[in-house]
């Protein structure tokens, strides 16, 4: 006699192994979103000022000079005409989120205070961000030694501390209007 092949018998085996793999498999369900991740795209947001930068600024200098050791502010308002603001946020996977800001206030066109968070050196700044060094190598020395100053020639006296921009061509560019 040939033994039979039952549906039942099959239907009840597959539903044990069925039944006991539901255990294992919840364990493996939840281990799966921590063994996958997801890229997510490094946000940088706004201007980044060190304390060397804050070092630069005293009480008295003029809108210009402010924004040429800052920057552009990110915030400027209608309704605080005299206050600039300075906000930097960057975001970036396997590193905690870094947020500063700063304010400066004015009075006409000179600075008169500024307030900040405390802010990080240049060095220190970029030894946060620089993930990618991390136990491989460290951050550049961003400071120069005298060996490395004296590399470069000296500054004549004749020399003026700004550079001065070359005339420009105006018969260079093509008239706005046909005559």
């Amino acid at each position: 006699m040939k033994p039979r092949f039952s549906w039942t018998r099959f239907a009840l085996f597959a539903l044990t192994l069925l039944l006991a793999s539901c255990g294992s498999l919840k364990d493996t369900v939840s281990l799966l979103p921590t063994a996958v991740q997801p890229y997510r795209v490094e946000i940088v947001q706004g201007n980044v000022v060190t304390r060397e930068q804050l070092a630069v600024l005293r009480p008295g200098l003029s809108r210009n000079q402010v924004r040429d050791v800052l920057g552009s502010p990110l915030i400027t308002s209608l309704f605080h005409a005299q206050r600039w603001d300075y906000a930097f946020a960057i975001r970036r996977q396997g590193a905690q989120p870094l947020q500063r800001h700063v304010s400066v206030y004015f009075e006409g066109d000179r600075m008169t205070r500024v307030e900040a968070d405390e802010l990080p050196s240049e060095a220190e700044f970029t030894a946060r961000i620089d993930t990618q060094l991390k136990g491989k190598a460290k951050a550049p020395k961003l400071q120069a030694s005298e060996e490395d100053l004296k590399r470069f020639p000296p500054k004549s006296s004749a020399q003026p501390e700004q550079a001065v921009m070359p005339p420009v061509n105006v018969q260079a560019y093509p008239p706005l209007e046909s005559p």
